[in-house]
């Protein structure tokens, strides 16, 4: 099947329309990191940087760090954006641009987000390392696609009924990371959590600044969740997804968090950038040592 022009949008130069890069540009190790100036924190330990491309939020760089070519993309905010990064990556290795059609042979990239949140969990420190085991997605991406073969609705349901999930907000999903990518990245420096992704960072994760929430005990419900051994750990607005259309496509995530506020206790990291980047450099050596 050829796709049409108006579902896989090019640009003249024959690169994928947001991300404005070609196949060569794609390392089969991809770090994602929200914000575009956090590329270059990242590729700052790179040994030799081979190409580099922005357009809008996307900023793409691919180098080598310690011999491993890596490619390293930020994908602003929200699962909306999530959408765009995930299919146009897949789309550079999995279908011949020039013909429109599919590959016979299927590549499987590595995507290793390295982000930062909040925990809603009072013993998860701020400066902590934590690596999402599971995710919970608040918002609706995921039922866009034929995706209920890597949901787990018992989870779901459970989540809806301790929450009185109102039915006027998306469906929860749960979805799991590639627990055998996310081996190399364990050790006694991360937590492995539970993580719950929503839409936005003020009234999606129970901030009230002028406006009201629709649920004030969110928060507190979210940390008093249990499935099994189970609870949810901390909020972000990008895990889900990544883990949703990674595994929808056939590539192994896994979300790696700085945590940078506790929301239990009220407080914010006094070194931010030190722990990202302290993130930064444990991702790196875990990715080299593979």
């Amino acid at each position: 099947m050829v796709i049409p022009a108006s579902e896989l949008i090019l640009n003249p130069d024959g690169s994928v329309y947001h991300l404005h890069i070609r196949p060569e540009h794609v390392a089969p190790t991809v770090i994602t990191v929200g914000d575009p100036d956090r590329v270059d924190t990242v590729t700052a330990y790179f040994d030799t940087i081979t190409h580099t491309a922005q357009r809008r939020e996307f900023k793409t760089t691919t180098g080598t760090y310690k011999g491993k070519r890596i490619t390293v993309i930020s994908t602003g905010i929200g699962t909306d954006n999530i959408d765009i990064v995930l299919n146009e990556l897949d789309a550079l290795v999995n279908i011949d641009l020039e013909t429109r059609t599919i590959k016979e042979r299927h590549t499987s990239l590595d995507i290793i987000r390295i982000g930062t949140s909040g925990s809603i969990q009072e013993d998860i420190p701020v400066d902590a390392f934590l690596l999402s085991d599971m995710a919970i997605g608040l918002d609706a991406l995921l039922h866009f696609y034929d995706s209920t073969h890597i949901q787990h609705p018992e989870i779901q349901k459970a989540f809806v009924k301790h929450m009185g999930w109102s039915a006027q907000k998306s469906e929860p999903y749960v979805v799991i990371c590639d627990r055998d990518l996310a081996s190399h990245f364990l050790s006694a420096s991360v937590v492995e959590g539970f993580t719950a992704t929503n839409v936005g960072f003020y009234g999606p994760q129970g901030r009230v600044l002028r406006l009201q929430t629709s649920d004030a005990k969110m928060n507190q419900k979210l940390g008093e969740f249990r499935f099994r051994e189970s609870k949810i750990t901390n909020l972000e607005m990008e895990t889900a997804g990544i883990y949703g259309l990674a595994a929808l496509l056939g590539h192994r995530a896994i979300s790696l968090n700085a945590i940078l506020a506790n929301r239990v206790t009220g407080q914010f990291s006094a070194q931010p950038h030190k722990t990202i980047d302290r993130l930064i450099q444990y991702t790196l050596d875990r990715i080299t040592s593979m």
